[in-house]
C-alpha cells in the first residue's frame, strides 16, 4: 500500500474520541462525518443528556416560555457515534492513547478532541453552597431547579454577580414580577466585559426595571435557618438582605482538572492550542493527535496581538469545532487556522446587546452612533490606535461594519463620517475597565497571555 493511501485510510478510518457532549463536541462530530470520516466515533459526556443549547437556560427557560427538556441542539445530520453519557472523563494517558472514565473503563483513540467547556463557579463556602435555595446556572438540571423555585413565587431572589448571566437572571425575575436584589463588587454591571462607560448604562437599566442593585460590595456570607434553607445574605457594607433564593453567578471554571498529570498544557485558564486547534503539551510543544475546541480552549489570535484568548462564546464553539474536526482528518497542507472574530449577544430588560472583537482590550471608547441616554447606540473601542471591538444596544445592524474595521485594523478613532447625530467635536474617553488583577463577574473573553504553557506547571507521568 502506498504511503499516501495509508495516510488517507488512517485519516478516514481510525478511532476518534470526543470528550465533551457539548455544542462544540456535536458540531465537531457532524463536521467529521460531513468531511468523510468513516471510522469509530465515540462521544463522552459527564451529563446524562445529549448536547443541548445553553443560552436559552438564562432566558426563555427562566421566563417559563420553554422547558429545559426542549433545549436539545438541532442535528445537522446523523453522527453515527457511540455515546457514553453520564460518565465523566477522569484522566488521559497520552502515551497509551487512552481516555480514563469515572466508571473505571478506558477508551482508546487515534485522535482526540477535548471540548469539555466550563462549569459554573460555586459559592466558595461549601456549607453555605449546600443550603436549600442556593443555585448556580450552567446546566439543564440547574435551570430546571431554578425555574421550579421561581414558579413558587419566592419573596426575594438574590443574585451574586452582575455579569451577563447574572443580569439575564435578574431580567427574567423582573419579567416574572419577582423582587430581586443584585450584588456586584464592581461599580456597575458588565464592567469586566464592556467597561464602566457602558456599565453605567447597564446599571440604569437594572434600576429602572425595579432591580435593587448593590454595587461596590461583596457578599460575605449566606445565612440559613434551622431547616437548612437560605434566609439571608450578608454584605461587606454591613447590610443584610433577606431572601429565600440565591443565585451564584461568579463566572466559570474551565474543566481541565481531569488532565492533571497528563502532560498537556492545561490549567485553570484552559488548554493551550495553536491556531489549528492542536493542543500543546506542558513544555509548549504542539501535539499531532490531540485537538481542542470551545470554551476550554486557549488559542492565539493574530488580530489581537497573538494573545491567547479563552472565549465563552456560542459562535466560537461552533467555528472552532468545525476547524478542529477538519484538521483532525486533513493532511498538514490542507489544515485551516481558526480566525473567528469574537462575537457575543445578550438580551436583558428588553434590550438586545451585541458585541464583536475584544472590547475588554480597549483603552478608549467612542459612541459613534445613537446616544447612551436613549439606550440605543453603537460604541467602538480603541487599543493602541486601532479599532479592537464594538458593542451595540438595540443597534445591531451596524455590527458587521465594525467587524470589518476590526479585521482590517482600522484606525481609532474611526475616520468615517456616516454617523447619525454625532455631536460635533466628540472625542474618545477612557473605557474605564477595572483593574485586571481584581476579576469581575462574567467576562466572556479572557486574555491569557502569550505563552502556550504555564511555566509553573510540573509534569509527573501518570505511569512510570
Amino acid at each position: 500500500m502506498a504511503a499516501d493511501d495509508f495516510l488517507e485510510r488512517l485519516r478516514r478510518e481510525g478511532r476518534i474520541v470526543i470528550v465533551g457532549a457539548s455544542l462544540a463536541g456535536l458540531r465537531a462530530a457532524e463536521t467529521l462525518r460531513d468531511e468523510g470520516f468513516e471510522g469509530l466515533l465515540t462521544m463522552i459526556g459527564d451529563e446524562p443528556y445529549e448536547p443541548y443549547d445553553r443560552p436559552p437556560l438564562s432566558k426563555s427557560v427562566l421566563l417559563g416560555n420553554a422547558s429545559p427538556k426542549h433545549t436539545e441542539l438541532p442535528r445537522r445530520r446523523s453522527v453515527e457515534a457511540k455515546w457514553r453519557l453520564g460518565v465523566a472523563a477522569t484522566g488521559l494517558d497520552m502515551a497509551a492513547k487512552r481516555v480514563l472514565l469515572a466508571d473505571g473503563d478506558e477508551v482508546e483513540y487515534d485522535r482526540l478532541l477535548i471540548a469539555t467547556g466550563v462549569r459554573a463557579r460555586p459559592w466558595p463556602n461549601a456549607a453555605e453552597a449546600e443550603l436549600d435555595g442556593v443555585f448556580v446556572l450552567r446546566t439543564r438540571d440547574d435551570a430546571a431547579g431554578l425555574q421550579r423555585r421561581l414558579t413558587d413565587s419566592p419573596r426575594r431572589v438574590f443574585v451574586i454577580g452582575a455579569g451577563f448571566t447574572g443580569s439575564e437572571i435578574a431580567s427574567a425575575c423582573r419579567a416574572r414580577d419577582l423582587p430581586v436584589t443584585v450584588a456586584e463588587r464592581a461599580d456597575a454591571p458588565l464592567v469586566g466585559a464592556l467597561g464602566g462607560v457602558v456599565g453605567a448604562v447597564a446599571a440604569e437599566l437594572h434600576r429602572e426595571n425595579g432591580v435593587d442593585l448593590r454595587t461596590g460590595v461583596m457578599v460575605t456570607s449566606l445565612e440559613g435557618d434551622s431547616a437548612g434553607r437560605v434566609r439571608a445574605a450578608h454584605l461587606s457594607d454591613g447590610s443584610t438582605v433577606e431572601t429565600d433564593v440565591v443565585v451564584v453567578s461568579l463566572g466559570a471554571t474551565r474543566n481541565t482538572e481531569w488532565l492533571a498529570g497528563s502532560g498537556l498544557g492545561a490549567g485553570p485558564r484552559g488548554i493551550a492550542c495553536d491556531a489549528g486547534c492542536r493542543a500543546f503539551d506542558f513544555r509548549g510543544i504542539v501535539t499531532d493527535d490531540i485537538f481542542v475546541a470551545g470554551d476550554v480552549a486557549r488559542s492565539p489570535h493574530p488580530l489581537f496581538g497573538y494573545q491567547f484568548l479563552s472565549l465563552e462564546h456560542w459562535g466560537n464553539a461552533v467555528t472552532q469545532a468545525e476547524v478542529a474536526a477538519h484538521n483532525m482528518i486533513s493532511a498538514s497542507t490542507d489544515r485551516r487556522p481558526h480566525m473567528w472574530v469574537p462575537a457575543f449577544w445578550s438580551s436583558q430588560f428588553g434590550v438586545n446587546i451585541k458585541s464583536v472583537g475584544v472590547p475588554s482590550m480597549g483603552e478608549e471608547i467612542l459612541i459613534t452612533q445613537g446616544a447612551l441616554a436613549e439606550r440605543r447606540f453603537t460604541a467602538a473601542y480603541g487599543y493602541q490606535g486601532r479599532v479592537i471591538g464594538a458593542v451595540t444596544f438595540d443597534n445591531a445592524r451596524w455590527l458587521q461594519f465594525y467587524q470589518g474595521l476590526i479585521e482590517t485594523a482600522a484606525p481609532f478613532p474611526p475616520t468615517f463620517r456616516t454617523v447619525d447625530r454625532r455631536p460635533e467635536g466628540r472625542q474618545p474617553v477612557p473605557a474605564d475597565f477595572p483593574d485586571p488583577s481584581l476579576p469581575t463577574h462574567g467576562p466572556t473573553v479572557t486574555l491569557s497571555g502569550y505563552s502556550p504553557a504555564d511555566r509553573r506547571l510540573v509534569f509527573k507521568p501518570a505511569h512510570s
